[in-house]
Order: C-alpha cells, then structure tokens, then sequence
C-alpha cells in the first residue's frame, strides 16, 4: 500500500538508538510498508542488511555534502514499489494510527499531501516491542511530550506525480517544509492536516 523513505544520519550514539527505534515502528505497521534508506551516511547499509530493507546510496549533495531533496524524492519515486510514498524523518516514531489514516485518505481519488504536527518527547532507551507498546508509548508522551507547532513538518504522505520540479534543498535546513505544503496548495492538491488523529513521536535529540 505504501513505501516509506528516509534519509539517516550516521548511525552513533544516542541517534543510532532513536533511528533503530523509528524504524523499529515503522516494521511493525499493517499492512507490511515498503522502507527506503536514502543515503551513504555510517551504519545506514548495514542496517537495511539487518531489517531487509532496500537501501539507495546514491543521492545527489551540496557543496558542504548535504543531500539534496529534489534527488532525494526522484530516487524514492523510482525505486518505490507502490504508488503512494511517505518521506519520514528517521526520528519519528509511527503507530496503527497512522495507517488508519491513510485509508481514509485513500479512499478518496483526487491529489492529496497528508501532513501533521508531531509530539516532541525524550526516550532515553530502545523501545520493546512487546505486545502493548502503542499503549504504553501514547501514556508516556501525553503526559511528558509537547505537541510541537505547525511549523515543523515531519511526514509527507503523497501519491506519485503531484510535484512537479522540486528545487534543490538542503535536507534538514529550515523551510523546505512549508515550501512543500505550499507547492502542494499552488498545484491545487488536497492538503490533509492528520494531526489529530495521529500521534507522531519526535524522539528529541541534540543534532
């Protein structure tokens, strides 16, 4: 139904932790979701051997060897096995309420970009993902996460086609965010804010 892409960081420390957890929860959506690793950054190939995922190390990059959005999204569009894609920063964690969502966005035929706040919250450890750790992760960030402002976009969901030529942005540098919410709205595509029907964790992190 859905392939999911992603671009890590180097795979060390603290963020290697909140990576595996993001992706961890990703694993564990139904019905199964494809997963692109996008990049050469450290432990990035050796992860997509560890979970069987596809990974797509060549991307193109600035002058300061930051990867570039447009290259990023064309080799997602073209490696992607299915017709709806979902860009996802690789510090979000997802639960079964964001394919809940997408069905119902589905259901509907014409262009749409799903989008939503996500919840900023500390997580010191690996999740476990036993039988309950939805519940358990929702009870924990309701009562120490923050919903954070409109201003942050962490998730993209989008059927293939609706962009036309993306500029070449600096991926994690501000604003190409809103820049893709507003090219969405010029195009005339529907723009579906799913913040109160999904709770996207942002683990917190320092860099």
């Amino acid at each position: 139904m859905l392939t999911f892409f992603t671009v890590p960081k180097p795979f060390e420390g603290h963020i290697a932790l909140i990576q595996r957890n993001a992706i961890g929860s990703w694993l564990r959506l139904r019905p199964a979701c494809e997963i692109l690793l996008i990049g050469q950054e450290k432990g990035i190939a050796e992860t997509a051997r560890e979970f069987g995922l596809c990974h797509l190390p060549d991307i193109d990059r600035n002058d300061y060897g930051t990867p570039l959005l447009n290259s990023i999204f064309e080799r997602a569009s073209s490696a992607a096995r299915n017709s709806v894609l979902c860009y996802v920063n690789t510090d979000i964690i997802l639960m079964s309420d964001f394919i809940q969502a997408a069905e119902q966005v589905l259901q509907h035929k014409e262009p749409f970009l799903m989008v939503g706040q996500r919840w900023d919250v500390d997580l010191a450890d690996a999740l476990d993902f036993r039988p309950g750790w939805e519940e358990s992760l929702r009870s924990y960030v309701t009562a120490n996460g923050r919903l954070h402002p409109q201003t942050g976009i962490d998730y993209f969901m989008f059927p293939k086609g609706i962009w036309g030529s993306i500029p070449p942005f600096a991926v994690g540098r501000p604003a190409w965010d809103n820049w893709m919410i507003y090219r969405a709205r010029a195009n005339r595509t529907a723009v579906i804010d799913a913040t109160e029907m999904i709770m996207a964790v942002h683990q917190n992190h320092g860099w």
